[in-house]
């Protein structure tokens, strides 16, 4: 089950994201010679119009192969088909402006995914923040439940969960002073954070939030689904900032990556919280794809976009074959990356 919720994960995302450059460039006058989703071989085939659409045997994937992609087709070198008299109908003799939205295509589905799905979202109800932190469970035996902490109390001298959990870890095993609201009572609590707490129980040994579910109408959905989409991208954008810092300044990292493995075992789990816990998670994973995607690497559609840039700058092609093995390299570290993190995440599943 875990594998086929994989799939059909890896399906939608993947269809919207080549169907944005498909209809993009459809939109620009680019002939789009296939629109083939999984990778090769192929195991069918049906051509409409002028494009052939496919299905390949690896589901971990999907491409839109557009004429005159690379500039070698224009010299005629590629002797497998004949190049079109239309040059207009090439991809390389668009202009820079053009170009740029055909690669966008893609980001830009999988933004609109987003938005879509968290539009939805808010109709059914979704977490806000909000400026206090709420303790939801107390662990039997810890620092909160010896200094008499109870559920449902509200730690008021905090504003976010975020902002508590990083002072128990920098005063851990020194005293903090608690002020409370339970009911109409104020109380003030002296506890000693932990130094090396039990795993999964935090200094403190309780679960706390600083959010609330809020549903709003569905006339208003749009507008706070796009505020929610942005709120979420912006904090992916964040996180994968800090992490690209720590990784050259070669410091510990506070998150986790996932691969395809670790990805299937999140599916999984999301399904089985239900639909919309499913639609969350596809909602964030889709915006996560956009900001991977307008990443500047090579092999990346943001990485293409550079070339895009340098050509509308200088106002002259790029060097095909630079372009190329450019591209080439970074496809080869990309697939390396992905098989590090598989591998790693193997290994997680087999010690749990």
């Amino acid at each position: 089950m875990t594998i086929l919720i994989f799939i059909l994960t890896l399906s939608i995302l993947v269809l919207v994201h080549e169907l944005g450059h498909f209809l993009m460039a459809k939109k620009m006058g680019v002939k789009v010679e296939e629109f083939g989703f999984g990778l090769p071989p192929k195991l069918l085939g049906i051509k409409k119009g002028e494009t052939t659409y496919t299905i390949n045997l690896l589901p971990i994937g999907g491409f839109v192969k557009l004429f005159g992609e690379e500039y070698v087709e224009i010299e005629g070198s590629d002797r497998s088909r004949p190049v079109t008299t239309n040059k207009n109908r090439m991809f390389v003799n668009k202009k820079p402006w053009q170009k740029t939205l055909i690669i966008l295509g893609g980001v830009i589905g999988n933004f609109l995914l987003g938005w879509f799905i968290f539009s939805f979202l808010v109709t059914q109800g979704i977490q806000v923040p909000i400026n206090k932190v709420t303790v939801d469970k107390v662990t039997k035996n810890s620092p909160a439940f010896v200094a008499g902490l109870k559920e449902k109390d509200i730690i008021t001298n905090f504003t976010s969960s975020e902002q508590l959990i990083a002072l128990t870890k920098k005063l851990a095993g020194k005293e903090i002073k608690l002020q409370i609201l339970r009911g109409q009572k104020k109380l003030s609590i002296n506890l000693i954070p932990r130094i090396n707490p039990p795993k999964g129980q935090g200094p403190l040994g309780i679960s706390i939030s600083s959010y609330e579910v809020k549903k709003y109408p569905w006339y208003t959905a749009p507008y706070y689904g796009l505020v929610e989409a942005f709120n979420i991208t912006y904090k992916i954008a964040s996180e994968l900032g800090k992490m690209l810092f720590n990784l050259v300044s070669f410091k510990k990292q506070s998150v986790d990556v996932a691969g395809p493995v670790g990805i299937a075992n999140l599916a999984g789990q999301a399904a089985s919280f239900g639909f919309n816990a499913f639609l969350q998670f596809l909602a964030l994973l889709s915006l996560n794809l956009a900001i991977m995607n307008i990443f500047p690497f090579p092999a990346l559609d943001g990485g293409r976009l550079i070339f895009v840039l340098y050509e509308g700058i200088t106002k002259k092609k790029p060097n095909k074959n630079f372009e190329k093995y450019t591209n080439l390299i970074g496809f080869t570290v990309l697939l390396s990356l992905a098989a590090l993190i598989t591998i790693n995440d193997v290994i997680k599943l087999f010690k749990k």
